[in-house]
Parts: C-alpha cells; structure tokens; sequence
C-alpha cells in the first residue's frame, strides 16, 4: 500500500503540471483508498510528498475529479495536524468557490473538507464568515431540502458557524428563519429534529432573529412538539419536550418577539403557555413560570396579568413545591412574581392575594437561588406598602434568618438582597416596632457595614435606615451603633471624595439623629467631624452645603 502511494503521490504531481486527467483520476482513487486504510499514515506521506499546494489548480479545473480531490481533503484534515498545512496551501478560497456549483456530491465532499479543516478553530471560521458562507449555505439548505447528507451538512456547519458572535447579523440578512421552521415542521425523525434544535438555540440568542422565528411560525411547532411528547415517559421525546419549552422561553427574552407574543394579553400563544403552569410536568412547570417571567418585563403586561389571576395560579405552584420542591421551579416561580410585584398598583393586590405568605414559607430554603429571589420579591411587594413592611419587619423569624443571610459571605447576591430588604423593612414602615425587632434580632451592625458598600444606591438605603433607627429608638441602638463603629464609618463617608453628594447629606442627617446619644456625642467631638462639616458649606451641590451649615450649627451648639 505504502509503494502503491509513494508511486501515485509521484504520478500526481507530474501528471497535475501536465493535466492529464485519466492518469489524476486513477492516483486520486489510490489516494482515498490509502487513506481508507490507514488515515494519519497516509496524511503524512501527503504532506510529505507536497502534493497539497497542488489541490487548488486541482479544485479550480472542476471536473469529474473535483468531488475526490475535495473528499480527500475532507479525510486529510480529519488530522489535526494536518489543518495548518491545508490553510497554507490555499485551499480555503477554492473549497468556498465550490459551494457556488450545482453538483450535490462536489457540494457535499466541499462542505465536509471546508467543515474539518475549520474544526474548532475559531478564527478560521470567522474567515468563512467574511467570506460570504453563510447566505451561500442557506440557499443550498433551500434548494438541496430533500438531499440527506448535504442537509446534515449545512446543519453542522450553521451548528458550529452560530456559536460566532460575528455570524448572527449575517444570519439575520438571510431567509434563515424560515428555511430552518419549513424543515423542522416536515421533520418526524427525532435526530433530524435534534439537529435543528442545535442551530435554532444559538441562532435565538440573537433578538432579529427571535422575531424572524416567531414570525415564521416556530412557536406553532413548539407547541406541536410540547403537546406530542408532554405525556411520554420515553427518553428521547423528554428531552425534546425540554429543548422545545427551553427554546419557547428564549425567544421571549426578545421585547419584540415577547410583545407580539403575548398580544395584549389575548395571545393564543400566551394563553397556551399558562396552561403550562398547572400541569404535573415539572419541565412545563418551570417553562411556564418563566415565561410569565419572561411577558412580565413591562408594566402594561403586568398589570393585565395580576389582574386576569395569574398571581394564584404561581401560588398554587408554589405551593406544591414548598416541601422536596423542585428548586428551580421554585426559582422560577419566586421570579415571576417578583417581575409581577414592580408596577405600584399590583402591589396591594399581590399582598391581598396572600403572596407574602407563600413566599415565608420558603425562608427554610438552603438553596441561594431562591433565597436570592425570595428576598427580592419580598423587597418588591413591601416598596411603599407601610402596613406589609410593619408586619414583615416585625416578624422575627424573618429578621433572624435575614440577619443570618446578611453573613452569607459565599453568596453576595443573597448577602446583598438581605441587607437592602432590611433597610427596605425600616424604610417603609417608620416603625418603631420593626425598629426594635431589627435591633434585637442583631441587624443594626449589618447595616452599618451596607453603609460601606461599594453600591451608592445600597449606601443610601442604609444610611436612611439607620436615620430612621436613631429617630424612633437611639436608646435602644446605642450600644449597636457604639460597638459597631458608626460615627467612624460616617467620619470616612464625609471625608471619602469619591462619596455621592446624597451620601454627604444622609450621613449628615444621621450625625444629628445620634447627638441625643452622650457616648456617640463624645466620639462626634473627638473625631473633630465640626472641621469636616464645615469644609462641606462650600460643596458645588447646594443641598450638602445647606446641610452642612445646619448640621455644623448642631455640632457648636451641643460642643
């Protein structure tokens, strides 16, 4: 065999220069049968040999050689070291010129050599891109819809191109959509569907093309494919019940394709996935939360959808997975109503419904994504709610498990919401009994160190917080506000030049509020902070500067 490719690799390349055909097509079959036989021997003694920078002149002549010359670049560069060698010698320019022709089996062999030579290769991918592949492929994949081989073809090489950033706009421009809906709605065969679900996930992460999708009537496939597999215990019909819900919930993360989706709340398409939320399947469960999830992005949605009783039926799930619940329904029916609880007038009517309720009773959870939208939808309902903030903020088993969180050092996210939904407990209710509970479940030092976050916003809630401590109960926090440093932590809020202008008034406000306290007063004086109060009357924001004034009045009439 060896012998048989030295001679034809030698054959090939003085019968290439002359352009004898017969004599090439003879070498060419000896070539893929070595190959055949042994592919990284055979490889070798190609590159070897020279005989690749000889393949351009070859490609370029397209003839009855073309297909072989292009299946054996296919077999050569299934080799990774053989790729490099396959870009230097030019073979990329003429391999993309062949998917112009019209021959399935050169168009074939070329997708398949253009396919290995770029295999995990990121840049080299690119360059195809740029170099026009992707309108050229999607045309094929119309006119060659019945051809097997060359649809799988085009699929795997939209599978790998689509993971590219670069390749969605030029997808966009094309009829890619509606090329990809047409075949997956003819498609029976689960691995066929399969591979179009692979093209269809990343193409979707792209909003141009979401809207294209749901234009082209891919929803109406989903739902075909949701309701042909929901009640299937068979292993392959699961997991295309899931990626087609998953792939619902995606093209709803587009405003365009979601709006045009949920039609005013009148969809067919919305009222389809609702019913997804009530049904025994956890999958469904979880597609239908978060798809409402997904419609309630804008207040106008979220309005309608607390008004037509979507809130009970999310309870009703939640309620079904409070013990051994399945966590990431819980989640995301936890952000469901989070979303839902944002617009001012849904939140007396989410409280009246009972939300809060459910919603305590996942405090046990051990799972930080869902105590990270556990806090957060509490946070949501209780803004501007005082009467919900009073009740909440006095419930100490919440303050506790708050106050546990807020220690929660692996988990920011859950660390974060903690804090501001303890300043948020005090904020709305300007309680003196959310005061008290706070203080006594140990809180008062974690706002203190909040009033430190790198988040102004999260400063500011804090710093309010603690105003609003030291205005209903200063006798009460003292000891918290001693042992915690706090007129140290405002010293530095003052004197730090990166402070936003409200932190300056807010801390303050605050050094008022504490000059009622003897120890705190003394620790006011020994900082000197009546020299930095007075270094402020001439901040460039009037506010601070008018603060400073009073608030150095203070500091001289109490020294």
């Amino acid at each position: 065999m060896a012998d048989n490719l030295s001679e034809a690799l030698k054959t090939l390349k003085l019968t290439s220069a002359d352009g004898a055909s017969d004599s090439i097509e003879g070498c060419l079959d000896c070539l893929l049968k070595a190959l055949a036989h042994n592919n990284v021997e055979a490889s070798g003694k190609i590159q070897e040999m020279g005989v690749l920078p000889m393949m351009p002149a070859l490609l370029s002549a397209q003839n009855s050689c073309t297909p072989k010359v292009a299946n054996i670049i296919a077999e050569v560069a299934k080799n990774e070291f053989m790729r490099s060698p396959c870009v230097e010698a030019g073979l990329i320019p003429p391999l993309v010129q062949l998917l112009n022709c019209k021959d399935e089996e050169i168009l074939l062999q070329t997708g398949r050599a253009l396919g290995n030579i770029c295999y995990d290769s990121h840049s080299l991918q690119a360059q195809l891109i740029s170099m026009g592949v992707i309108p050229t492929l999607v045309k094929l994949l119309d006119i060659h819809s019945q051809n097997t081989a060359l649809t799988e073809m085009c699929l795997i090489a939209f599978g790998n191109l689509a993971e590219l950033e670069s390749s969605k706009e030029q997808f966009a421009s094309t009829k890619v959509a509606e090329v990809l809906v047409r075949m997956f709605s003819k498609q029976v065969e689960h691995e066929k569907k399969e591979m179009i679900f692979e093209v269809l996930a990343p193409l979707a992460e792209n909003d141009v093309i979401k809207l294209q999708l749901v234009e082209a009537g891919l929803v109406e496939c989903l739902l075909d494919v949701v309701a042909q597999t929901v009640d299937s215990d068979r292993e392959e019909d699961v997991a295309q019940l899931k990626t087609a819900s998953d792939l619902m919930v995606l093209l709803l993360l587009g405003d365009e394709s979601m709006q045009k989706l949920f039609e005013g709340g009148k969809g067919s398409v919305f009222h389809r996935v609702l019913s997804w939320v009530p049904s025994n399947n956890h999958q469904l469960q979880l597609a239908g939360a978060l798809a409402i999830a997904n419609f309630a992005r804008n207040d106008g949605n979220c309005i309608h959808m607390v008004d037509t009783g979507i809130v009970q039926k999310l309870l009703e799930l939640l309620d079904r997975h409070v013990e051994e619940g399945n966590v990431t329904v819980q989640h995301a029916a936890l952000s469901a109503l989070r979303n839902l609880a944002i617009p001012v007038v849904n939140k007396s009517k989410m409280l009246l419904a009972g939300v809060s309720d459910v919603v305590l009773k996942f405090l046990k959870s051990e799972m930080p994504p869902v105590q990270f939208k556990l806090l957060g939808t509490l946070r949501m309902l209780i803004d501007t709610q005082a009467d919900a903030a009073e009740q909440l903020g006095t419930n100490s088993k919440l303050v506790e498990r708050l106050v546990e969180w807020c220690e929660a050092k692996d988990h920011a996210g859950v660390m974060g919401e903690s804090n501001r939904l303890l300043s948020a407990l005090i904020r709305h209710s300007k309680s003196k009994d959310v005061v008290r509970t706070v203080i006594q479940g140990g809180g008062v030092k974690h706002l203190i160190t909040m009033a430190m976050s790198e988040h102004m916003i999260m400063q500011n809630e804090a710093l309010v917080a603690l105003g609003l401590i030291a205005a209903l109960d200063l006798d009460c926090a003292e000891k918290d506000f001693v042992g915690s440093s706090l007129v140290q932590v405002l010293h530095k809020l003052l004197t730090d030049e990166r402070s936003a202008p409200e932190i300056k008034y807010n801390s303050m406000i605050l050094i008022c509020s504490i000059m009622g306290s003897e120890p705190l007063h003394t620790e006011v004086q020994s900082l000197a902070f009546i020299d930095v109060v007075s270094s402020l009357r001439s901040h460039e924001n009037k506010t601070v500067a008018h603060q400073a004034s009073l608030t150095e009045q203070r500091l001289t009439a109490q020294s």
